[in-house]
């Protein structure tokens, strides 16, 4: 455990949503200030997913996460699974193992990707609907929250039944419901006449007809 009583020994399997720490946020902006230094971020995003995908692998996490394995032999496996990686990106590597933080890697990278998206003027979207959208779907609602943010969204699906005839969309910390549901009614009118879905943001089909 770390001098704040957290366990930083267990890593996270891939695909596991969670909120980014907030060390994880720094890591991620000081990688975004060197990476815009070196003038390719997109680079840097390619070499933390190497990184993520050596963290998943059980056997590579044991040794890395282990006090018994000396520092040198951590450097060796970095060096041997990710030959192709940037030297400051195995830097930042080297750092989460030595701080213990390196249950972290996944955080780092999903941070790193927000700041690369809020850099290029791009979004990403969390849109839970109660059945599955159609493509036309998913690009007009890509669309429509493009014209609320002034941003490229990207939208990634999933499916709550729970929500009866309703929508929510989220881009990061934020939830897009009552003060931009009007602007979303257009879309809400092409839905219902496409399949009688009636969407709403955050609220019930009752309360929308209220």
């Amino acid at each position: 455990m770390d001098r704040e009583g957290r366990d930083d020994r267990a890593v996270p399997g891939p695909g596991v949503n969670m909120r980014i720490d907030i060390a994880a946020k720094r890591y991620a902006q000081a990688a975004f200030a060197v990476a815009l230094e070196q003038g390719d971020p997109d680079r840097w995003l390619g070499d933390l997913d190497a990184l993520v995908d050596l963290v998943a692998q059980p056997q590579a996490a044991a040794v890395l996460q282990s006090d018994r394995v000396p520092d040198a032999e951590k450097d060796i496996l970095f060096k041997a699974a990710l030959p192709d990686v940037d030297p400051a990106v195995l830097n930042l590597a080297r750092l989460l193992v030595a701080k213990r933080r390196i249950r972290l890697a996944g955080q780092v990278r999903e941070e790193f990707g927000n700041l690369l998206d809020a850099h290029e003027g791009r979004a990403r979207a969390t849109v839970t609907t109660a059945v599955p959208l159609s493509d036309g779907q998913a690009a007009e609602i890509a669309a429509r929250l493009g014209q609320i943010t002034g941003k490229t969204v990207s939208v990634e699906q999933m499916v709550d039944p729970e929500i009866v005839g309703g929508l929510i969309a989220r881009i990061g910390d934020t939830l897009i419901d009552g003060s931009t549901r009007s602007r979303l009614g257009a879309l809400k009118k092409s839905l219902q006449g496409s399949g009688g879905w009636t969407p709403a943001l955050g609220e019930s089909s009752a309360a929308e007809s209220s």
